[in-house]
């Protein structure tokens, strides 16, 4: 199984364009599934719908797993199997049969503007400084995937019309936008930051680490969470909490949620459905504001 593993994790690399980040937890999944069919005997080929029931209940009792982290524990093996359906190394799917359990219901954290403030004050002004506050902005003014940020290049950037085209889930393109404050920021790093952070090197990609290679995902989140400690916030903040707070501010500024659909470039409107949960704040505004027993 494990020289399927390898070769599953080339192939959603490759030609699926998966991320990073994807592909590190895919290999866990997997490599936790390779040990249970080992301890039980159980030839993967010949993988039953009592199998895989009997292996959910031991993520959920054993492993004490949590509903969102066994459906993503389903999906890594349900892509494992297609691939090897793909590959004709099996001859069906029974992962296809099985449903994962309800999700529950969490809302997205996201951060204030004021806390994103400080963490643009943490950066500094040096190269690293510099370079991490464009991350910062346009994380935040893009509501982008940190796979499709560290995947733009330099020439996906239109600083014209302020648009940038990002590669996003499935290898589909689409366009982000970003502001005035963002494009100061991009237009700092590349003048100044990014010349000095090659170090005589050339790079297409937007981003560069501190040797002048590609910034990578792990990358992100170490400056994300050195940015924290530096500015000492009692928050978690990750760079999906970008795209969260990204999506609460449009709506609570009374953005229409399919708008925030496309630019989010979720497939499915429930999926954007979530954040409508988070704009409390406007709602308790409007109310103020219309309520004749709230006026004074």
């Amino acid at each position: 199984m494990e020289e399927y593993i390898e070769k599953f994790l080339e192939y959603i690399r490759i030609e699926r364009n998966y991320s990073d980040y994807t592909e590190t937890n895919y290999l866990l999944d997997l490599e936790t599934f390779q040990n249970y069919l080992a301890e039980h005997h159980i030839n993967f080929k010949h993988i039953t719908y009592d199998n895989i029931s009997r292996y959910m209940q031991y993520l959920s009792h054993d492993k004490k797993e949590k509903s969102t982290s066994i459906n993503r524990h389903l999906s890594a093996l349900r892509s494992f199997y297609n691939y090897l359906l793909r590959e004709e190394i099996i001859k069906d799917n029974p992962f296809n049969l099985i449903k994962g359990p309800k999700k529950e219901m969490r809302l997205p954290n996201y951060m204030k503007y004021n806390e994103f403030e400080e963490m643009i004050d943490a950066c500094g002004d040096d190269d690293l400084g510099i370079r991490n506050c464009a991350i910062l902005e346009l994380l935040l003014a893009s509501g982008a995937r940190i796979g499709e940020i560290i995947n733009i290049k330099v020439s996906d950037i239109d600083f014209s019309n302020q648009e940038i085209k990002v590669l996003g889930k499935g290898n589909k393109e689409r366009i982000c936008f970003f502001n005035e404050h963002c494009s100061e920021a991009l237009r700092n790093y590349l003048s100044t930051s990014r010349p000095n952070l090659l170090k005589g090197k050339s790079s297409e990609y937007l981003f560069i680490n501190h040797i002048g290679g590609h910034l990578t995902d792990r990358g992100i989140r170490d400056i994300i969470d050195n940015i924290i400690k530096k500015c000492s916030l009692k928050i978690k903040v990750t760079p999906h909490t970008f795209r969260h707070t990204f999506a609460t501010m449009l709506l609570n500024e009374g953005c229409d949620l399919k708008s925030v659909q496309e630019l989010l470039g979720h497939v499915n409107l429930s999926t954007t459905s979530i954040y409508t949960h988070l704009t409390n704040d406007r709602i308790k505004s409007v109310y103020l504001h219309t309520h004749p027993r709230s006026k004074k």
